[in-house]
């Protein structure tokens, strides 16, 4: 679970607890789970492929669609910091900034058009582990994150399933992407794209 650090409780939860606030009233942390799981896996079932640009603005349209049933926050950049583990992700005050840097290097590399595939799972990974130390969501960034992948990978002539990967497997290449160590993640990748 997202802890924020700082002072203060978090606006996004209910007072004195870390249950996020959200349109269903639920406050049962297992509920809201389960209703995050559902909801997000049907509204992911409605979003359909575009093409570039892949920038801020469309991975905030796919947050959007995901929870919007479920958070007034949804495709909204996130407006507390947050740790996740020992790991702290983007200051707050640079989200926008850093987010829109990193897409705008993706957009100068052509959305990785025409690159061997070995070069292609090489800048997937350090994209991939860069915008996933951003975490601009206050939730749901993993979720939104994948779809915004799977529509890159697409656009490169190349198919994404991430079934093959296990949980465990996938936690560890981003834990060790938040030190700039992409190995893990591109084995992960090189399983889930062909």
């Amino acid at each position: 679970m997202l802890d924020k650090y700082g002072v203060g409780d978090d606006p996004y939860c209910y007072p004195g607890t870390n249950l996020l606030k959200n349109k269903l009233s639920i406050q049962d942390e297992k509920l809201l789970s389960e209703a995050e799981r559902d909801l997000s896996f049907v509204a992911a079932a409605a979003i359909e492929f575009k093409e570039p640009p892949y920038d801020l603005a469309y991975l905030c349209n796919i947050h959007h669609a995901l929870f919007t049933d479920l958070y007034e926050w949804s495709g909204k950049l996130r407006e507390v910091d947050i740790t996740k583990g020992y790991t702290r992700f983007c200051n707050v005050s640079f989200i926008e900034n850093e987010s829109n840097k990193l897409l705008n290097k993706l957009s100068q590399d052509n959305y990785l058009v025409d690159l061997e595939y070995s070069e292609f799972i090489t800048k997937l990974s350090e994209y991939y582990c860069d915008l996933n130390m951003i975490h601009p969501f206050r939730e749901g960034n993993g979720r939104a994150q994948r779809i915004f992948f799977e529509h890159l990978v697409i656009n490169s002539g190349f198919e994404i399933s991430f079934d093959a990967v296990s949980v465990d497997d996938w936690i560890e290449a981003n834990i060790l992407g938040v030190h700039c160590d992409y190995s893990k993640m591109k084995a992960v990748l090189n399983i889930c794209v062909s």
